[in-house]
């Protein structure tokens, strides 16, 4: 029997707003929206993509760039307490994020241990913001993830558990396709619909608690996973 480990989204998953979109909208140019657009359509990879659009941004910037992301930021209902849930049951929780070290670190510390958190890294020694990857993609990925969250899920797991991927946007259908069961949420959902894949929807972790709560055994999250919708 397999056991559950937990990997989730950050941006817009865990929090509310996706973060660098709400960076984007507040300090980039406007050029920044044909990036993204052409990211949403998948004309670019999500690391080139979302690498040029952080060299729009000038290093100076970083502090303001920080103070807006705390003040603007808040946690999605009911996270806190599913946290806790699953350390009481002994199941693993990884942050898988494509945002950037410099925001997603203060933001979840004290909630989640830093070892257990991927993301993407900033340089500021530049002029414009250098982005990073040390979770780019593995021999197994040639998608341009960024943050490659199927490579760091193969690194995570073995045969022996059941992935379980919770997150909402373009950069988690990968990570869906690698997982035994997804729950999806906005675009992510709409997406796990149409690719057939096996999920759930959710809105807020009070969602996921509760149906977290309802599963017992190991035995219960096969059951699970084959009821999962794929429609």
């Amino acid at each position: 029997m397999k056991k559950p480990i937990v990997c989730c989204d950050f941006d817009g998953t865990i929090t509310k707003n996706d973060n660098i979109i709400r960076i984007m909208q507040q300090f980039a140019p406007n050029e920044w929206t044909k990036l993204k657009d052409a990211v949403l359509s998948k004309e670019m990879t999500i690391q080139e993509g979302v690498g040029r659009m952080f060299r729009l941004l000038r290093s100076d910037q970083k502090e303001a760039i920080q103070s807006f992301i705390f003040n603007d930021t808040d946690i999605r209902e009911g996270f806190e307490s599913f946290i806790t849930y699953l350390k009481k049951a002994d199941i693993p929780f990884y942050v898988l994020s494509g945002g950037m070290d410099f925001f997603v670190y203060p933001i979840l510390e004290g909630l989640v241990e830093k070892e257990h958190i991927y993301c993407n890294q900033a340089s500021f020694q530049e002029k414009h913001i250098h982005i990073q990857w040390p979770y780019a993609c593995d021999a197994h990925c040639r998608n341009g993830c960024g943050c490659c969250k199927p490579s760091i899920i193969r690194k995570l797991t073995d045969e022996h558990d059941l992935i379980i991927m919770i997150g909402d946007s373009v950069t988690d259908i990968e990570a869906a396709k690698r997982a035994d069961l997804t729950f999806a949420r906005d675009y992510l959902l709409n997406e796990c619909r149409e690719l057939n894949l096996n999920h759930q929807a959710y809105e807020t972790f009070i969602d996921l608690k509760s149906q977290f709560v309802q599963i017992k055994e190991v035995k219960e999250w096969e059951t699970l996973r084959a009821n999962a919708g794929r429609s």
